[in-house]
């Protein structure tokens, strides 16, 4: 081996090494960051506060997350996948379980669903730098949904709607139930609430819509 080829080959390991430990601290960023925020909640976790938690100055911090929105950003990117994580690990069991399972374990992270709400409250305005990840997300969500629904009821749910219609009103019942939640804990008890409404889903009573294409019986 020459001594270029030598270099070269330490040059890489090299590279990998700082890849790898950037790696590492981006993920002790957010595993500090995920555990304030479940201590003290979104207004209470600062950056300083993250980095010390997470060993690094400030400065080392804003490398990785140049503001405090980001940050949560790649909180909330973390939680999502982790959750994506489990639905795959719950493969076999009905969608709408799952989803429910989901919203259980919601209701044991009250920090990270304020976060959400929070930021995708704030998101709606112009510019703000979570936008595009909540536009993203929310398409991928309702993709999501439909694709849950259609596993469980076929092309069309009981009460006549596609399971492209019905998966934003899904989207915005399990958001609205985590905001009344939050507001009213003792109030509102999120899971059972959600399950009140797949069990809508799935009512094939008389009040039922038609589907499209079929109207109601002529009088006689």
């Amino acid at each position: 081996m020459t001594a270029r080829d030598q270099a070269w080959r330490t040059d890489r390991r090299s590279g990998g090494g700082r890849a790898a430990q950037r790696e590492e601290r981006r993920a002790a960023i957010l595993q500090a960051a995920m555990e304030l925020i479940a201590e003290r909640g979104y207004r209470g976790t600062s950056l300083a506060a993250v980095a010390e938690r997470a060993g690094l100055t400030q400065q080392g911090l804003l490398h990785h997350f140049p503001s405090k929105e980001l940050l949560l950003v790649g909180v909330l990117e973390e939680r999502d996948r982790w959750d994506t994580a489990s639905a795959a690990a719950a493969s076999g069991v009905r969608r709408t379980d799952t989803l429910a399972a989901l919203v259980d374990y919601n209701a044991e992270r009250p920090g990270v669903v304020q976060t959400y709400t929070v930021l995708s409250g704030d998101s709606v305005t112009e510019d703000h730098p979570a936008r595009d990840f909540f536009e993203r997300r929310f398409r991928r969500v309702r993709e999501t949904l439909a694709e849950a629904l259609r596993a469980e009821f076929g092309d069309r749910l009981p009460g006549g709607l596609t399971p492209e219609r019905a998966a934003p009103l899904l989207a915005a019942v399990m958001d609205g139930l985590q905001l009344q939640w939050l507001l009213e804990p003792e109030e509102v008890d999120m899971p059972a609430a959600f399950r009140d409404f797949l069990a809508l889903l799935g009512d094939t009573g008389a009040g039922r819509r038609p589907p499209e294409g079929e109207g109601p019986d002529t009088p006689s």
